[in-house]
């Protein structure tokens, strides 16, 4: 028995295989397969950064139907007959509406010289997701001109008191509800005017805080949004458009309803505006800037803690009782500035 030490295959009758070039170029790509299955498949802001690669790529993001079906996808309450009749005057709608609708807005500071004009009529587009799957969308109409709605404090409600909305979030009856809200709770408010065509999101995405109520067991939701859009020194600086989302019913192990969803703007004081008062700051955060969609609930956590820190340090100097007069055993005179020492508590 013999063995061969020859290999079954030699080199000299090795067969070398070549792949198919790949495709380096979009070019060499139909238009209709990237438009059709590409960037359908990416959300708003992807879209944004596809479109400023290349030019074809800028033509192809740019279709009407793309941003269509984004704004429907993003905000469910969008593709209603009185948003949709709003965006369709927009110069390039959908992809107009998106721009001014998404990002958090970051306010202007208001010229007192500049009329704005006040909106005759504000549109509420609301949209509340849990674990990125819509549960309540809701449009709401408000007219602004009565004498009534200028006067009375500013408040907007998307439920009546005896609505509710079922929703699928369990009910632990814990604080662990809370807990998870933060994460998985995510609501867009844009306020529209429909003359001028102008929105703006005045939410934080994420919630700022999340608490239950010890007596009734709610849970209230807060999210927020700081507008620096007032006269500088003025109570009206810097004001809070704050939304709280009450949640209850269901026993425990259940799920929970949406029973109130409201909106209220308060300034530097804590106190809240009249109709007239909100009008001026949305009538100058319809033109302000807007800061990056990205972190928007970064920003508004922010905002919203340095705008309670100014109104803490506000109240503290308007409180002649803060400054008191303490005598010690041996007869040593002090004052003591119990809002002073609580502030360094507080970094500890």
């Amino acid at each position: 028995m013999s063995f061969s030490t020859q290999p079954p295959f030699s080199s000299s009758t090795a067969t070398t295989i070549l792949e198919p070039p790949i495709a380096t170029s979009l070019s060499t790509i139909h238009p209709d397969i990237l438009q059709s299955h590409v960037l359908t498949r990416l959300d708003g802001l992807s879209l944004f950064s596809a479109a400023c690669t290349s030019t074809e790529l800028n033509s192809l993001a740019s279709h009407r139907d793309l941003w269509t079906n984004i704004c429907h996808s993003t905000w469910p309450s969008t593709n209603t007959p009185r948003i949709r009749e709003i965006i369709s005057r927009l110069p390039n709608g959908s992809r107009s509406f998106f721009s001014e609708s998404f990002p958090l807005t970051t306010g202007l500071r208001a010229n007192p010289q500049r009329n704005y004009g006040y909106p005759s009529e504000l549109i509420s587009a609301v949209d509340i997701h849990y674990k990125n799957k819509p549960i309540f969308s809701k449009v709401v109409e408000t007219e602004t001109s009565s004498a009534w709605f200028l006067c009375s404090p500013f408040r907007i409600d998307m439920l009546d008191p005896k609505d509710t909305c079922r929703t699928p979030i369990p009910n632990s009856g814990t604080e662990e509800t809370c807990h998870d809200l933060v994460g998985d709770l995510s609501l867009s408010w844009i306020l529209i005017d429909p003359t001028r065509l102008r929105s703006m999101n005045l939410s934080s995405h994420k919630p700022v805080s999340v608490q239950r109520h010890w007596l009734s067991g709610e849970v209230n939701a807060r999210f927020a949004t700081v507008l620096a859009a007032g006269e500088r020194g003025s109570a009206s600086e810097c004001v809070q458009c704050g939304i709280v989302v009450t949640w209850g019913g269901g026993a425990q192990g259940g799920e929970m309803d949406v029973r109130g969803v409201s909106l209220q703007v308060e300034d530097m004081d804590g106190v809240f505006l009249d109709g007239e008062g909100s009008l001026g700051i949305f009538s100058a955060g319809f033109e302000g800037k807007k800061g990056m969609s990205g972190r928007r609930e970064i920003e508004g956590r922010k905002r919203n803690k340095v705008d309670m820190e100014r109104k803490r340090d506000a109240a503290a100097q308007r409180m002649p009782y803060a400054v008191s007069l303490v005598v010690d055993s041996r007869g040593n005179a002090s004052l003591r500035h119990p809002w002073k020492e609580l502030k360094k508590g507080e970094g500890r």
